[in-house]
């Protein structure tokens, strides 16, 4: 019987013939059967998408952590224990914890970019005056200069999709295509 996810509808997971070939898909792709890959990813990416979409509210965020889910599927499929649940069950807890670490790093980067301000939008020019500054600020300067210390040992390339993710807030699908490179480079 198939159930309904706003206006997706798609098999029920609980359905045992369902859940006997999502095992037999998942256990051939352990051993690198990119065809059931394919027919895993043709069964459960739907929902997969719904689920993130429900938690993030962005569409493309929502494809990066599905992309991010089927990733660990093709590598980790033979760490999959049937004792633990469904690969379906499986699939959609990755998701769903995905998503919600996103809404956290979202939550903490709004955060810290509250508390310190780029350089270069000049709220540290004091125009020759002395600086006014109280014990907070100066945490923050320093939490934030070893941020900067961190970020500065990285390849150039690097540090342009740390500062892209981090300080503009892009999602990998914007990050590829903002430097030109496959996505999950």
């Amino acid at each position: 019987m198939p159930h309904r996810s706003g206006t997706l509808t798609f098999p029920d997971p609980i359905d045992p013939a369902q859940a006997r070939q999502d095992l037999d898909l998942l256990q051939r792709t352990a051993k690198g059967d990119r065809m059931a890959f394919a027919g895993l990813y043709d069964r459960v990416s739907r929902p997969l998408f719904a689920t993130a979409l429900r938690i993030l509210g962005d569409a493309r965020e929502a494809e990066d952590v599905v992309h991010d889910v089927f990733i660990t599927l093709w590598h980790r499929s033979v760490e999959f224990s049937e004792d633990r649940g469904s690969p379906f069950s499986w699939a959609v807890t990755m998701t769903r914890n995905r998503a919600i670490d996103r809404v956290r790093q979202r939550r903490r980067r709004a955060e810290i970019l509250a508390e310190t301000p780029p350089d270069d939008l000049g709220y540290d020019d004091t125009n020759g005056a002395a600086p006014v500054d109280s014990g907070g600020a100066m945490d923050a300067r320093e939490r934030a200069g070893a941020v900067r210390q961190a970020l500065a040992t990285l390849p150039q390339d690097q540090q342009r999709a740390v500062e892209l993710a981090f300080f503009s807030g892009l999602t990998q699908q914007e990050i590829a295509e903002n430097l030109r490179q496959p996505l999950g480079t």
